[in-house]
């Protein structure tokens, strides 16, 4: 049963997700600073009455920075070995940086089966709106641990999305490493940036075929258009901005024509 209290709360709530290229450098290493930045705009955001759940991906890459190269072949098994061992590392570098700014978070990890209706479902809606009651930043991943198959995200994107429409989200932002959706490719001179998409709007058309921006990632432009697509549809505005431009989610909060947002 979800706590009386929680029913009572107004303000309005956004769920960001940072991708693995926004939060490493060219030599797949973690970037503190960059952590730190997106911290300090949720809690600029939190004194603004504004709650935020975060979806990080980042947990595979800290784990192959802890055990360097394993002799494990199969990727699936290499995934949840890294994965496994890089979430507390990942929780440890969240947890310190918020702390720094007074505040707590906690980890929140779900496969595709706790979304389907049931008991798995109610227990993440109680949990992600008790946390958010009392101030707590959930932080939610996949449990790459026990998900593969038939169990597994498509990318965090797709699990961004969940989220969102699980806590009646107010907008759903995607920070990846390009500035949003482009007419042609980003380094092009006659491409250009669109600001505003309508879910009718074919611009899958726009995707280019390069790997540029693709990293260490799952999620491409092509996925991220059409999880963009599907939450708008859902009434969640959704963004897609660059998540290494200092204050971009609070530059996207105020307004400002930054990124590609997709409604409805």
């Amino acid at each position: 049963m979800i706590p009386e209290n929680i029913n009572k709360m107004e303000k309005k709530r956004i769920v960001v997700k940072v991708g693995t290229n926004v939060m490493t450098n060219k030599d797949n290493r973690i970037l503190g600073p960059v952590l730190k930045n997106l911290v300090e705009q949720i809690s600029i955001l939190y004194e603004q009455d504004i709650l935020v759940v975060l979806v990080s991906s980042g947990s595979a890459i800290a784990g192959k920075e802890i055990l360097g190269d394993i002799s494990i072949k199969d990727e699936s098994m290499r995934r949840q070995v890294f994965s496994s061992v890089g979430q507390p590392r990942m929780m440890r570098h969240y947890y310190s940086i918020f702390h720094d700014f007074g505040m707590r978070c906690a980890q929140v990890l779900a496969t595709k089966r706790d979304f389907a209706p049931g008991v798995h479902r109610e227990n993440m809606i109680n949990c992600y709106e008790s946390l958010l009651s009392e101030g707590i930043i959930p932080i939610a991943n996949e449990d790459d641990a026990v998900s593969v198959t038939m169990s597994m995200f498509s990318d965090n994107d797709e699990l961004a999305s969940l989220v969102a429409e699980l806590i009646n989200a107010d907008s759903l932002i995607i920070l990846s490493d390009t500035d949003g959706l482009y007419t042609g490719h980003p380094d092009d001179d006659d491409s250009e940036k669109l600001n505003k998409v309508q879910i009718d709007q074919n611009v899958e058309k726009y995707v280019q075929e390069s790997t540029k921006g693709e990293g260490q990632g799952r999620g491409g432009m092509e996925s991220k258009i059409k999880i963009a697509k599907s939450t708008a549809r859902k009434n969640i505005p959704t963004y897609i901005a660059n998540g290494k431009k200092p204050n971009i989610i609070l530059d996207i909060m105020e307004g400002k024509p930054v990124g590609t947002k997709f409604t409805s």
